[in-house]
């Protein structure tokens, strides 16, 4: 098991020599054991679409509540993991918080297999799904303690970004896997569509509890818990007395908020609208994954101020351009423009994050990582909610969109005031040079 008696990452020559060679290990194991974080997260988002057709019967409010459940506890979850790397060590959370994802992956795997499970059983597993939107605050919090200033906006854009591809991989996984009784020596029998096709909706779940376990155990013999990166809640807690914890809350908000809000209403949407191209709904996720580390990449090159005000006018924009095509009911052109979204708001998404350990000491800059990341997650509760109440209640999804646009247009002028102006209290590209 690795040990790490010495750690000065702002040091060159230690870096260089020894560092670098730890930093990367962890961040190596730290990906794909997030990647399943939000794959288990996420898995609501596909497997919703298709309880209605497997014999279920609930009402499109009901489904998009069961897509957003697991937002609202991940999300609530946040603050509990921003603090808990600071706690026990980040090896250890890491290895706590990955071995509880089974929890869900099975529930849900009995559960789908019985249309007479109650709603309420439903919720409960959708909820235990949050256990997956936790990790992410305590893996960026993590990570950040091994890099230096100069390469930590690669680094967080490399553990976000190929950390939110799980999104897209369980997106792109599901339909295929439910098709093949692969788990069917469990006991799980599958179920009939009514073109009668046969699928086994419960391989949603199950086929990731041994990815689970492999990296449970790879996470406890290979990563580190460093020197001097505990601190106790006290110490911690002193950020939500930091003005510029809040700003920069509201800035990751629009951006990683807006990404991970749409990745779990974007399935049902596109059935709503466009049923027979569902199964593109994984592209969304995956392009505002791949794009998050260039943003974290072209933020150090540029500055994270100067690419954050470009890319949340890119979303206003995109936001405007899907109401117009959803209007007048075109696919190739509501396509285009969600995924011009989310790519904006995957490149936000590092930029953001490569800002925060300018603005912030080292030992703040971790747990205001995840304490940002914990009020953004709350977008994959509130955006498939706002879609739901948009159509009750307007009957149309273009209402949600417009609101959207008044939210980037806010964060637009927060940016501009606070770090770009000439009376920016915090020159986030000066102060890095």
């Amino acid at each position: 098991m690795p040990r790490i008696s010495r750690w000065e990452p702002e040091n060159n020559d230690f870096w260089m020599s020894e560092g670098k060679r730890h930093a990367t290990r962890n961040l190596w194991i730290s990906v794909p054991s997030l990647m399943l974080a939000f794959i288990v997260w996420q898995i609501w988002s596909v497997a919703a679409v298709r309880l209605n057709d497997i014999g279920f019967n609930f009402s499109q409010d009901q489904l998009f509540t069961l897509a957003a459940i697991p937002g609202l506890v991940g999300a609530t979850l946040r603050f509990v993991y921003t603090f808990a790397v600071g706690i026990v060590g980040g090896r250890n959370w890491t290895v706590i918080s990955t071995a509880v994802l089974m929890i869900p992956a099975i529930g849900i795997g009995i559960a789908v297999q019985n249309p007479d499970t109650p709603y309420s059983v439903m919720l409960i597993l959708a909820a235990l799904c949050g256990l997956g939107g936790g990790n992410f605050s305590s893996s960026l919090a993590n990570i950040s303690l091994f890099y230096p200033k100069k390469e930590k906006g690669t680094a967080l854009g490399i553990n976000g970004g190929l950390g939110n591809m799980g999104v897209s991989v369980v997106q792109f996984v599901t339909p295929l896997i439910i098709t093949t009784g692969t788990f069917a020596f469990i006991g799980g029998e599958g179920q009939l569509l009514k073109n009668g096709q046969e699928i086994w909706l419960q391989n949603a779940a199950f086929i990731w509890v041994i990815p689970i376990l492999i990296m449970t155990v790879v996470a406890m013999f290979g990563m580190d818990n460093l020197p001097g990166g505990k601190q106790s809640m006290k110490e911690q807690f002193v950020i939500v007395k930091r003005k510029h914890t809040w700003v920069m809350t509201f800035l990751y908000v629009a951006t990683f908020g807006s990404f991970i809000g749409f990745s779990a209403a974007f399935p049902l949407l596109l059935k709503a609208q466009f049923p027979q191209h569902v199964s593109l709904a994984f592209l969304g996720a995956f392009i505002a994954a791949a794009a998050r580390p260039v943003g974290g990449y072209i933020s150090d090159k540029i500055g994270g101020e100067k690419v954050t005000a470009f890319v949340l006018t890119v979303m206003g924009l995109g936001s405007l351009a899907v109401t117009y095509f959803i209007q007048i009911n075109h696919f190739g052109g509501f396509l285009a423009a969600f995924l011009v979204l989310f790519l904006a708001a995957g490149t936000g998404s590092g930029s953001t994050f490569q800002m925060i350990p300018y603005i912030f000491s080292q030992k703040e800059a971790a747990p205001v990582l995840g304490f940002t990341a914990a009020f953004a997650a709350y977008g994959s509760f509130f955006i498939p909610k706002l879609f739901g109440w948009s159509i009750k209640s307007t009957g149309t999804y273009t209402t949600a969109f417009y609101i959207f646009i008044l939210f980037y247009a806010a964060a637009i002028a927060i940016n501009w005031w606070y770090y770009q102006s000439k009376r920016a209290e915090v020159k986030v590209f000066t102060a890095k040079k």
